[in-house]
């Protein structure tokens, strides 16, 4: 979006409309802030923070359609803001569209986690891009439940037919030729059975979850001593308690810690297998 510069008289008009826009959202006058916001979109529409916040407004509206319409006008501006992405996946997915929303929310995640990886928005964005995942998961894994169970109603009609044909072309049904029947149907559960466990959800093996949130991984980082945690809990602990490994208790010092990319891309594939996992995490 190619747009003039703005005088500094109007641009600090502009500033103070948001600023109106910012103490009316406090006091959640969520009209009086869009009208304001509104006002400083019109003095100085190239700043990407206003159309943001008016977002963020008809978000708490529920308006979603002027969500993602304010959101697509700031990410003309600014292709990497976070709020923006993060936004615009929201309105995607109430309008059930799980592939665009969950690809502008793990937009959004990686651009916030590489700005400020301990911060809440991190942490916010996460949340919603797991249960979209789930949701992309659950969607999926009841239409595949539907269609194996129609395959394996199907099957079973199939061998009773044929038995039934086999057994009235013999001059006398065997008892070899019922077991033989029954032995057929057990294999055939067997099949579904295994067909079904990428579905059925289990434990997320260790080796994937973070030693102090027992979560699975998110971005996951290796200390020199070898020890792989989750990178935001690591940097709090490092923070807040002190800077030295949280089970060898070796001097550490954020500079020090390595992305565990072997670990990352292990999560990554797991999830797409066993997309339940997300609501464990």
């Amino acid at each position: 979006m190619e747009l003039r510069p703005v005088p500094a008289s109007v641009a600090k008009q502009a500033e103070l409309r948001k600023l109106e826009g910012n103490a009316a959202f406090k006091k959640e006058r969520i009209g009086a802030a869009i009208d304001a916001y509104t006002e400083a979109i019109t003095l100085c529409p190239n700043i990407v923070v206003y159309w943001t916040n008016r977002a963020l407004c008809y978000q708490k509206r529920k308006e979603w359609t002027k969500v993602e319409e304010d959101c697509k006008k700031a990410l003309e501006l600014d292709k990497d803001s976070v709020k923006a992405h993060y936004m615009l996946g929201l309105a995607l997915l109430e309008r059930q569209e799980y592939a665009g929303g969950v690809k502008e929310l793990e937009k959004a995640f990686d651009l916030g986690r590489g700005t400020n990886p301990v911060g809440c928005m991190v942490e916010e964005i996460w949340q919603s891009l797991a249960k979209a995942k789930y949701m992309e998961w659950e969607h999926s894994s009841s239409k595949r439940s539907w269609r194996l169970q129609n395959l394996k109603e199907t099957c079973e009609k199939a061998l009773a037919e044929y038995h039934f044909l086999g057994d009235s072309l013999a001059e006398d049904a065997s008892e070899d030729a019922a077991n033989d029947h029954s032995a057929q149907l057990e294999l055939l559960k067997e099949v579904f059975s295994k067909a079904a466990l990428l579905d059925t959800p289990t434990q997320v093996p260790d080796y994937l979850c973070c030693k102090i949130t027992l979560d699975i991984f998110r971005d996951p980082v290796i200390t020199p001593s070898g020890v792989t945690y989750e990178r935001a809990v690591l940097l709090e602990h490092l923070k807040q308690v002190g800077k030295f490994d949280p089970l060898t208790r070796e001097p550490l010092e954020q500079h020090q810690l390595v992305p565990n990319l072997a670990i990352k891309q292990a999560v990554q594939v797991y999830l797409n297998e066993h997309g339940w996992a997300y609501k464990m995490s």
